[in-house]
């Protein structure tokens, strides 16, 4: 990254450039990311590419003021920390579905990032709902965090596969939110481009959530979180407290994306919608 896109990506953020690559300064970027750039899987339903490619993704974030899904936010965030000075390695995870199956390898990427003042954290912007700040690599004890009460532990040394098979662990790491697995952890460093066929599953492949639905997600000033699923918009309060409601046309729906999440669109995104650039990747 050069120094102006730098400068674009923290503007973004409405963060100044830091002194020094530190704990606390990964702790106020994280937080601030979370605040600024929705998690969204709109491309898959307008019919655009997902590529894993490092001039790609900070040219949706920085450029076009998206969002996007875990290879695009945690691959433009490891590009920003990086340049700011930071030691940042890219992790392969797999995520815990229904009845404790794990998903397709290449599933979700998150981030192993070394600060200057010691200690490896565990950074995750996009995952959607889960910590507000980075948990502490190293910690296998509960970690509370505003988005909920945090351990990472050592996976066993079976689990259900994607096909419902066992998988060996191999020093793995299973990252549980209220003591739910959420994903498992490869600890072998991978490259940007390593996520290329998982992008291109979760863009494509009917079995895919993102395919399946719309969402649109950032965490507010409060510690809360408003989502726009489709046409239903949830805000949630930090303690909890849900109001929902159905937009009521299509120009009500792009004011929402303007307005409360910074995204200009020319067209509502619907589920079902040809996704020939996906398709064609």
């Amino acid at each position: 990254m050069n120094s102006a896109r730098i400068d674009s990506y923290l503007r973004r953020l409405g963060a100044a450039r830091p002194a020094r690559p530190t704990a606390g300064v990964l702790r106020d970027l994280h937080l601030r990311h979370l605040r600024t750039v929705p998690f969204e899987n709109l491309s898959v339903h307008l019919g655009e590419e997902t590529v894993p490619s490092e001039e790609r993704l900070l040219d949706k974030v920085t450029g076009s003021g998206r969002g996007g899904f875990c290879y695009e936010l945690n691959g433009a965030f490891a590009a920003l920390l990086t340049s700011l000075g930071f030691e940042v390695t890219l992790l392969a995870g797999r995520v815990y579905g229904d009845e404790g199956r794990l998903g397709i390898p290449y599933d979700h990427l998150a981030l192993r990032v070394g600060t200057v003042d010691g200690g490896e954290w565990l950074a995750d912007v996009g995952f959607g709902a889960h910590s507000h700040f980075p948990l502490a690599f190293a910690e296998r004890g509960e970690q509370a965090d505003p988005g909920g009460v945090f351990r990472i532990t050592e996976a066993g040394p079976h689990a259900a596969g994607a096909a419902g098979g066992p998988g060996a662990a191999g020093g793995d790491l299973d990252v549980l939110r209220d003591g739910k697995p959420q994903y498992r952890l490869e600890v072998r460093p991978r490259t940007l481009e390593d996520f290329t066929a998982g992008a291109w599953w979760h863009s494509t492949s009917p079995a895919s959530h993102f395919t399946r639905s719309l969402v649109c997600s950032l965490v507010t000033g409060d510690g809360g979180r408003i989502t726009l699923g489709g046409r239903t918009l949830t805000v949630t309060t930090a303690d909890g407290t849900r109001e929902v409601r159905e937009l009521e046309g299509d120009d009500e729906v792009l004011r929402v994306y303007r307005e409360r999440f910074g995204i200009e669109l020319d067209r509502v995104p619907e589920v079902g919608e040809p996704r020939g650039a996906a398709r064609n990747s």
